[in-house]
């Protein structure tokens, strides 16, 4: 029997797979994923300097100081992939290893604070969706579904954006502008989620469900479609297993439901799968093949 208070904990983790599946998607076409995890590690920064300076885990406020320093490790990878001759690799490796160092500095301090290890920031790392109250409910609701609404309103300008920029420039469209509202959008998705998913697998949920449409159809609208759909139903399915025992971390439970659907896809998708290109390789061996 589901308690009514896990149901709204699996409708919160369902709505923000379908959330962080559909804005994944895009993030996923602009080659954008790996910017996404450096998003996520550098959320934890702003999470325990928000704590440090309130001394309360009101989630809104904790949420802003995530945006602040996520935001802050973006525009750092930017500026040292514009500024130097490093490329956007090295530049995101280096970003994403100095917040997050920063993030566990900070985490270790308030956790020597009085009543600090009782905070509950710990959580933030791997996720633990039990420990979300309905005023965090709330807020995911909200966040997750202000992700939803303008993904739809700008799916056809983004589109064109990643596809033709130049396209796009010459009709009119503001590229830079929408540009900002992705970006905004991701580390939006990934503040959201870094409660339930923790910041180390959160890019995961960003990344995995675009990855595994990507093996089923070239056609967007339908990547959009199954990647929001799996990023649901592995949120859900996750979240379902981890509160069957006490102590399960949500986040690793999530990305392995998500996982195990992209290997399956691996090897049965129709056109991408490795079980049909190896039949289709036999397939040619065999037609070639003189016979006797």
């Amino acid at each position: 029997m589901i308690s009514g208070n896990l149901l709204w904990i699996l409708l919160g983790t369902m709505l923000l797979g379908l959330a962080a599946g559909v804005i994944g998607t895009f993030s996923f076409l602009q080659k954008q994923s790996l910017i996404g995890d450096a998003a996520a590690h550098a959320a934890l920064p702003g999470v325990a300097l928000a704590f440090l300076a309130t001394g309360e885990k009101d989630l809104p406020i904790l949420m802003l100081g995530a945006v602040i320093t996520s935001t802050l490790a973006v525009y750092s990878i930017q500026g040292i992939v514009n500024y130097s001759k490093l490329k956007a690799d090295a530049a995101i490796g280096l970003v994403l290893s100095v917040f997050f160092g920063m993030g566990i500095v900070f985490l270790t301090i308030v956790n020597r604070q009085p009543g600090g290890n009782q905070s509950g920031l710990s959580d933030f790392i791997f996720g633990k969706a039990a420990a979300m109250t309905k005023s965090d409910l709330y807020w995911l609701f909200i966040c997750a579904g202000l992700i939803l609404i303008v993904s739809v309103l700008l799916q056809k300008q983004w589109k064109l954006m990643i596809f033709d920029p130049i396209y796009a420039k010459s009709i009119g469209l503001p590229v830079t502008f929408l540009k900002i509202m992705l970006t905004a959008l991701i580390v939006l998705t990934i503040v959201t989620g870094i409660q339930a998913v923790g910041v180390i697998l959160m890019s995961a949920l960003l990344i995995v469900p675009a990855a595994t449409a990507k093996l089923w159809t070239k056609t967007m609208a339908t990547m959009l479609i199954f990647s929001g759909a799996l990023g649901g139903i592995s949120g859900l399915v996750g979240t379902y297993i981890s509160s069957l025992k006490t102590g399960l971390s949500t986040g690793p439970i999530i990305v392995l439901v998500s996982a195990f659907v992209f290997v399956i896809s691996y090897l049965i998708s129709p056109k991408a799968g490795l079980v049909s290109k190896v039949l289709y390789k036999r397939r040619l061996q065999s037609e070639v093949t003189p016979r006797d």
